[in-house]
């Protein structure tokens, strides 16, 4: 491990404090890595420059909307590669939850994830990705 130095401004100290609080952490290191490790991880994700992706992908629907559930089924039956597992919820007597776990290269991964989520009557969805294997 390396040692460094950091400057915060007071305000910007008050909230680092407040959150180490908050989430018990039990020192700043401890906190200002996880934070580290985050801002890395988006900045990746936005720069496409992660190569390998862990996606979880949930989303809403309405499952007596004409078709859906079989265009649903057909796209992810077309994206195997992608689809490590999937989980289905009936909400109610109309909405179904949907919360799949993906994996693979992060541009595919979120494209797919992208195009789910755009079907006629998903009415939520959104994808939590994060680094897998040697990007973690």
């Amino acid at each position: 491990m390396q040692r460094v130095t950091v400057t915060l401004d007071d305000d910007l100290m008050e909230d680092l404090d407040r959150t180490i609080k908050t989430r018990g952490y039990q020192n700043r290191s401890e906190a200002i890595r996880d934070l580290a490790r985050a801002g890395l991880k988006q900045a990746s994700i936005e720069s496409g420059s992660l190569s390998n992706a862990i996606g979880v992908l949930s989303y809403v629907f309405d499952h007596e909307a004409r078709e859906l559930a079989k265009r649903l089924t057909s796209t992810f039956h077309s994206h195997h590669d992608l689809t490590v597992s999937s989980l289905h919820i009936h909400l109610d007597e109309k909405n179904c939850l949907e919360v799949s776990i993906l994996k693979g290269p992060s541009g595919a991964v979120q494209h797919f994830a992208e195009h789910v989520i755009s079907e006629r009557a998903v009415r939520y969805g959104h994808l939590h990705i994060m680094p897998a294997g040697q990007d973690s």
